[in-house]
């Protein structure tokens, strides 16, 4: 005796499923067309500042160092001043053997040595200065990145690290013509050795009166 089968009811599974991954590859299509998006907005920008600017991450807010030593040799007897001390010109700051080491000019005071009894030597530095209007933004600057372009004269845009991405105002003061003596720069691609450049930007000081020696800087020159 054959018995009845029963008809199985209709499943809705499959196309549940299949509705879902089809929702999910949309999804990965969306994601991955606005990460394109975002990169090549990214690139097309890069391109721009390229175009529009020379641009360097080493620079530095810093000042010519002024060594204020002794003529003749001595024993050091007295410091009166010290790292940080802003000191006016003609100021006495120290003492080796019977001569009195003074200031030529104002400024602030960077070094000091405190080894009293320690025997200095013609020209060696007791105390070491700057003058706060000698302070320039000194970028340097690889051969290969745009030097050719910098010259005397330009506009320059700096940000200053202690002051996050605040942008300052400068003008390009001049340009080393001879390589910078320092570390060896290598060229990533062929391990060729490669040259820097330094370029001194000049700003205003009392539009900017905050910046210290030794600050590190980022600098965009406008071609």
């Amino acid at each position: 005796m054959n018995t009845p089968t029963t008809a199985s009811a209709p499943t809705t599974a499959a196309p549940a499923q299949k509705t879902s991954v089809n929702s999910a590859r949309r999804m990965y299509i969306i994601i991955g067309c606005c990460v394109l998006g975002v990169g090549v907005i990214a690139g097309l920008l890069y391109w721009n500042d390229q175009r529009k600017y020379v641009y360097t991450d080493k620079a530095d807010i810093t000042a010519p160092l002024i060594a204020l030593a002794p003529q003749g040799g001595g024993e050091l007897k007295r410091v009166s001043v010290h790292q940080g001390e802003t000191v006016d010109a003609f100021q006495a700051v120290a003492r080796v053997g019977d001569e009195m080491i003074s200031t030529s000019v104002s400024g602030i005071v960077t070094e000091a040595q405190g080894d009293i009894g320690a025997t200095y030597r013609s020209g060696q530095a007791v105390v070491t200065m700057i003058e706060p209007k000698e302070l320039r933004v000194v970028a340097r600057i690889e051969e290969d990145k745009g030097i050719k372009d910098v010259r005397p004269g330009q506009k320059a845009v700096f940000t200053v690290d202690a002051f996050g991405s605040q942008k300052f105002d400068g003008t390009v003061e001049s340009v080393a013509p001879t390589k910078r003596a320092g570390d060896v720069v290598f060229n990533i691609s062929d391990k060729r050795q490669m040259q820097e450049f330094e370029v001194k930007i000049q700003y205003d000081h009392a539009k900017y009166p905050r910046f210290q020696n030794g600050m590190s800087a980022r600098v965009w020159i406008v071609k």
